[in-house]
């Protein structure tokens, strides 16, 4: 689906990204994970096509330069959920969900694209209250609508689409971040990828099934949850003790620090 070839990137003459490689592949949620300024949300928006490098052509999506793509249309094959959203937008919550279909209408939506809203903001729980202002609502209820926006914009035919989430969970209540990640979960059938940034590693080795772990901008280890999450591994990257242990009804890997 996308991958990278020695993707470095600086900020302010800080070296952010060293010489990253990286291979989604079809139907795969890859979870990006490590400790705060290891590079995850910067190697997200370099995939994404948001920050310019001098790398462009070292990233390749379904087999095409990325900064070759028409935006028009790579809006169609991907979209990007970001952890920093406008708090202030005087909108209502069904027409913040309607931006995710700017690319399919010029001046008025059509009947697909209000059902498409409709049912985006039905998955994410957020229909009921479709007619609030967006600035009423709680950094969680924002969260889920944001995402609406997102799973909005990739309801179409095209074969094999990419969603970015960039820290998803954020101020998510234990319901809806479960059902936020069965949702991700769910997307990436049929060969639909997803590519997330998430802070919890129990529910990363829980729903994903690769784990990209970053260590000062570096790929520390890729691969699936039981070869990346290790104790030794995990200690290394965020410098302090965990244990590995499974859990007693669902046999899932648990992670536990101190």
């Amino acid at each position: 689906m996308i991958k990278g070839q020695q993707i470095n990137y600086q900020s302010q003459k800080v070296s952010i990204l060293k010489d990253v490689e990286i291979t989604v592949g079809y139907g795969e949620f890859l979870a990006i994970v490590g400790p705060n300024g290891a590079g995850k949300s910067s190697l997200l928006n370099v995939l994404a096509n948001e920050i310019k490098t001098d790398n462009k052509k070292n990233i390749h999506f379904k087999d095409k330069i990325l900064a070759d793509w028409n935006l028009e249309e790579l809006s169609k094959h991907k979209a990007k959920f970001s952890q920093h959203n406008a708090q202030d937008i005087p909108l209502l919550v069904k027409d913040v969900v309607m931006m995710g279909r700017y690319p399919y209408f010029n001046s008025q939506p059509h009947s697909e694209d209000f059902k498409s809203v409709e049912k985006a903001m039905i998955e994410t729980d957020v229909i009921h209250f479709q007619n609030r202002e967006y600035n009423s609502l709680s950094g969680g209820e924002k969260q889920r609508v944001h995402l609406s926006r997102v799973l909005a914009q990739l309801d179409n035919d095209v074969a094999h689409r990419l969603m970015f989430l960039d820290e998803p969970l954020n101020n998510l209540d234990i319901k809806h971040q479960y059902r936020t990640l069965e949702l991700i979960k769910k997307f990436t059938e049929n060969g639909n990828t997803a590519i997330v940034v998430l802070h919890d590693l129990n529910l990363a080795a829980r729903f994903a099934n690769k784990i990209l772990l970053m260590e000062n901008g570096q790929v520390l280890s890729h691969g699936l949850p039981e070869e990346v999450f290790t104790e030794e591994t995990i200690s290394k990257a965020y410098n302090f003790p965990c244990t590995i242990c499974k859990h007693p009804v669902n046999d899932d890997t648990m992670i536990l620090f101190g």
